[in-house]
């Protein structure tokens, strides 16, 4: 029996690791998150104390649990700090030689030889970062979905190499812990849902590029028509134009043609700054006055 993760790292405090830092945090863990450099610090706290104020401002939590929570938090720009951590998730750039490094430098500061290393990836071969690591058998995939306090699910992706024990500990932390919904993948790029969300979406864009129907007549399709919960151009905008950019084309380069290139007009979007609702602007503006 895997026991209970009690001490957590998270690497990366963007979208995807603030959200796990934050849902963990209201799950009673101790979290540590690394960032790459000492003037990220104060950002990094910063969204975290802001996302828990959030919160206390719309009655889902109290100020003494937002007080309680962000006392288990400390961030650091120091990878030994992650030293006596049970479990590290690594949330960084989808970029395999990014998360390789990281790996790398988990693999060494580690001191428990039985913690578990796990990488949030949602296209990438979780094989190919427990291949730089001494512990492949410690390494596992847990791909969270955006946002995380939220979304219910977590895929848990066990490699070839990857131990029983390890995996069987990543289930545990996301059901037991955090309270999700978890599904066993094989480690095969995007895994079952991106295998099945992507090609979707990028079919989606290309129909709206070649003017086939505008934005709000695609997403009124799938709404009404199939019964999603939103449209496929809303829910771009929700995960964010640069985020599904990187994940479409590390599914290109990695998948046999179950994604066959990346749309031209994300890759201007991204140039532009036009990256969906973080920025105010996507396939949709968003501000006071205007919305999807």
């Amino acid at each position: 029996m895997s026991a209970t993760v009690r001490r957590l790292g998270v690497v990366g405090c963007g979208t995807m690791g603030a959200g796990i830092a934050e849902a963990s945090l209201r799950a009673g863990v101790e979290v540590t998150v690394l960032v790459s450099a000492p003037d990220r610090i104060g950002d990094a706290a910063g969204r975290l104390t802001a996302a828990f104020e959030r919160a206390v401002a719309k009655g889902r939590t109290t100020p003494g649990e937002q007080a309680a929570a962000l006392a288990r938090l400390r961030v650091t720009a120091d990878a030994e700090d992650l030293a006596d951590r049970q479990l590290v998730i690594e949330a960084v750039a989808e970029n395999l030689a990014v998360k390789q490094r990281v790996f790398k430098t988990l693999d060494q500061v580690l001191a428990d030889p039985a913690a578990v290393l796990a990488t949030t990836t949602s296209s990438l071969l979780v094989a190919e970062l427990a291949a730089v690591t001494a512990r492949p058998g410690s390494v596992v995939g847990m791909h969270f979905f955006n946002p995380v306090p939220l979304m219910p699910l977590v895929e848990v992706v066990a490699a070839d190499r990857t131990g029983e024990r390890c995996a069987a500990s990543a289930e545990s932390f996301a059901r037991d812990t955090l309270g999700k919904e978890v599904i066993r993948t094989a480690d095969r790029c995007g895994f079952v849902v991106n295998a099945l969300l992507v090609p979707y979406l990028m079919a989606a864009v290309s129909m709206y590029d070649q003017g086939v129907a505008d934005a709000a007549d695609i997403d009124r399709g799938m709404v009404l028509g199939c019964g999603h919960p939103m449209g496929p151009l809303t829910l771009l905008d929700l995960i964010g134009i640069d985020t599904i950019t990187d994940v479409a084309r590390s599914m290109a380069e990695n998948s046999d043609g179950l994604v066959p290139e990346v749309p031209p007009l994300l890759t201007r979007m991204v140039q532009e700054g036009r990256l969906g609702r973080k920025t105010g602007h996507g396939f949709y503006r968003y501000d006071e006055t205007s919305g999807p």
